[in-house]
């Protein structure tokens, strides 16, 4: 039996069949979930598919919604550039395809967001067509079986991983040799701790005969990330409960979502606040300062607490900047460092008390 062949075996019999993007696999659904499970878990992402598929459930319903609520159906997910990119691409899809996803590579390609492995999997899985893929789990499998030296995305690396990819890539049921190499590193080909006991090549891998399985596939160089810092204001109306949020520019670090008003580090707030929101504050608390971490940055967040002066007259009102109710911000699409804070204030039991006098 070949690679492929032993499998495809194994996924017959052993491998995941009921998750939902499984029923009913057109290139929308799939679409959506291959884009969730990027550098997300399975059980992460099942309530989420399944909510999102509900509110929008042809290309056109998603084409049609508002980025914000697209946000807030992806709220706790995370990487929400994903989120930008399957709208404006189901965007693309509505208007240059009538709202029918493209079935030919290059097309699909050429949308945002998507990847060659991204579309590789899409069409594969969705209409049956013989394409290789290369997400993590499929480099980690190809890596230790092929005993393939160097860091899965160092481009000498990257090549001869696509070059195993296309030829371990079968004619025959191609569709389900693609969930299946994917589901074997999903479950058994794992990062720590594989079960290298119930993998069906495990007869032929290369990085199990030389008893050197941990060493592929190939660590990342490391290096120093920089570190960023921002002042974030959590801003209350204490008289009708709400709290200032600004929405980013489309572009850039948070590209779309609701988030606080940043301010430059070591500025008084008070001035500041008068002077770019047209706002007297009060009450000023420095709360602690925490990291988040990126890809390629860490970022030091120093969040203060002040509330709107009493008796002011005029609030901060624009296209950017709105009053939102502090129990309603736990609906929207907001930064995971972002929603931490919120959530601090919501749990807080009185907001009027206990927020402006902890220590």
């Amino acid at each position: 039996m070949s690679f492929a062949d032993k499998i495809l075996a194994w996924f017959d019999k052993e491998g995941r069949h009921d998750l939902p993007w499984q029923q009913n696999p057109t290139p929308y659904r799939v679409w959506i979930s291959e884009i969730m499970l990027q550098q997300t878990q399975v059980t992460t992402v099942i309530p989420y598919f399944q909510k999102f598929m509900r509110r929008f459930p042809t290309i056109s319903a998603l084409a049609n919604a508002s980025l914000d609520e697209v946000n807030q159906y992806w709220a706790g997910l995370g990487y929400y550039a994903r989120a930008k990119n399957l709208h404006h691409a189901a965007q693309i899809i509505a208007t240059d395809y009538k709202g029918k996803f493209p079935t030919q590579f290059e097309a699909v390609l050429a949308l945002p967001g998507i990847g060659r492995s991204t579309a590789g999997a899409i069409l594969s899985i969705s209409c049956q067509q013989r394409h290789p893929i290369l997400d993590g789990n499929v480099k980690r499998v190809l890596s230790r079986h092929f005993a393939v030296k160097g860091w899965g995305n160092d481009p000498k690396t990257l090549e001869t991983l696509w070059q195993l990819s296309e030829q371990t890539t079968p004619k025959n049921r191609p569709h389900h040799y693609t969930q299946a190499i994917m589901d074997l590193g999903a479950t058994l080909c794992t990062r720590s701790k594989p079960k290298c006991n119930l993998c069906p090549v495990a007869k032929t891998c290369k990085a199990k005969k030389l008893n050197r399985i941990a060493e592929f596939p190939g660590s990342r160089p490391k290096t120093e990330k920089p570190i960023r810092a921002i002042t974030l204001l959590m801003i209350l109306n204490l008289k009708s409960q709400t709290i200032l949020l600004e929405k980013r520019p489309l572009k850039g670090i948070w590209g779309g979502l609701f988030s606080l008003p940043e301010c430059p580090i070591d500025t008084d707030i008070t001035t500041w606040c008068q002077n770019h929101l047209h706002l007297r504050i009060t009450h000023i608390q420095f709360r602690e300062i925490f990291r988040h971490t990126f890809t390629h940055f860490h970022l030091d967040i120093q969040p203060i607490v002040c509330q709107l002066r009493a008796h002011q007259q005029k609030s901060a009102s624009s296209a950017t900047l709105q009053w939102i109710s502090l129990q309603k911000t736990g609906k929207l699409g907001v930064p995971a460092p972002v929603k931490r804070l919120l959530l601090r204030l919501r749990k807080e039991r009185n907001v009027t008390s206990s927020i402006l006098c902890e220590a």
